[in-house]
């Protein structure tokens, strides 16, 4: 009867209502219950759009795991912080694993990316040293950073390689090429060997600066302490010269002074020297900002904070699902560079 009462009126194969099904949904907020009618006596099943939509946890969930796990959060962690009252969790260590393979995806179509639309004025590159397979030394991951026209700033790439050596810096450099990078005005890297020949087979109408952070620390470590205060005030004065020629006579009146006294840190200050004064070429209000790899240090900085709670991070994709999500934060962190109307390109 009650049967007959449920089916008064309805069409021939047009169903009836009969009853409800309960489920639950998982959400950022806890659990939620549900219930969706079910239908019978239909020609074709019924199928609810309400359920289609739920499927055991929200998007804002699965957003919300990502973004942790982009933070620094291991998948430990996230399990444990989406228990509900009852000490259960809304998802597993193997249900975040999942979700946080999208940024793997995000990661090859950041790496795959067309770069023939940045006009690259600066290009900075640089590598931080990561235990990329169990059991064996770190290896390099390279990033490269670049300063376009108008002052912005853009993650280009980022890839693992062995480490900086020629091969796989010519490789990076290469692979960006293939996807229309265009030779920036400068590049700029620290001194490691590898990479500053890969650089110049790549970009050989680039000019090459040398961090001179990196350049500094060379030179301190080969000075007496009692010697370096006033050996780096000359050296900055050098450096920070207001043209070539100016940098070129003040090197050669530190040569004068200190030949005698200290051959090795002379050596270290006259090695790759026209690289370090190349931002001199370059307008006024930029040479601040092009003189050193900062941009990238501020990168590694986010990228060793996220990972410093993670004892190792056991291979490339691991590396890379986190490392993209850095560029974001990074790019608010450095101060942008004020382009002036004038072309910029060194004389």
């Amino acid at each position: 009867m009650k049967r007959a009462i449920c089916g008064h009126g309805a069409a021939p194969g047009a169903g009836y209502r009969n009853g409800y099904r309960t489920g639950r949904l998982k959400t950022a907020e806890g659990v939620v219950e549900y219930a969706a009618p079910q239908i019978s006596d239909r020609a074709v099943p019924f199928r609810s759009r309400l359920r289609e939509i739920i499927r055991g946890r929200s998007e804002e969930l699965e957003a919300l795991a990502v973004e942790m796990y982009a933070r620094g959060l291991s998948t430990r962690d996230i399990e444990a912080l989406f228990a509900d009252e009852r000490g259960q969790s809304l998802l597993s260590r193997t249900a975040v694993s999942e979700i946080t393979e999208r940024l793997w995806a995000e990661y090859e179509a950041f790496a795959s990316r067309d770069l023939s639309e940045f006009e690259v004025i600066y290009l900075f590159v640089d590598g931080i040293a990561e235990r990329l397979h169990l059991g064996q030394p770190r290896g390099a991951v390279l990033a490269a950073w670049g300063v376009l026209a108008d002052g912005k700033k853009v993650l280009l790439h980022l890839a693992p390689g062995t480490k900086e050596d020629t091969a796989s810096c010519r490789e990076f450099f290469q692979d960006m090429r293939r996807r229309g990078l265009p030779n920036p005005l400068l590049v700029v890297s620290d001194g490691a060997p590898g990479l500053i020949r890969a650089i110049e087979e790549c970009f050989p109408r680039s000019l090459r600066q040398r961090c001179l952070a990196h350049k500094v620390r060379n030179l301190q470590s080969k000075v007496p302490e009692d010697h370096w205060l006033e050996f780096k005030a000359r050296a900055v004065a050098c450096y920070q010269a207001a043209s070539p020629a100016l940098a070129r006579l003040l090197r050669d009146e530190m040569v004068a002074t200190y030949g005698a006294a200290l051959p090795s840190a002379l050596a270290c200050l006259q090695d790759d020297f026209e690289a370090c004064i190349a931002h001199l070429r370059f307008p006024l209000v930029h040479r601040r900002a092009i003189r050193t790899t900062n941009l990238l240090e501020r990168l590694f900085g986010e990228e060793r904070r996220r990972t410093k709670v993670i004892p190792h991070t056991f291979g490339e994709r691991a590396v890379c699902r986190t490392d993209p999500r850095g560029r974001t934060l990074a790019q608010f962190s450095h101060d942008g560079i004020r382009m002036p109307t004038a072309d910029c390109d060194p004389q």
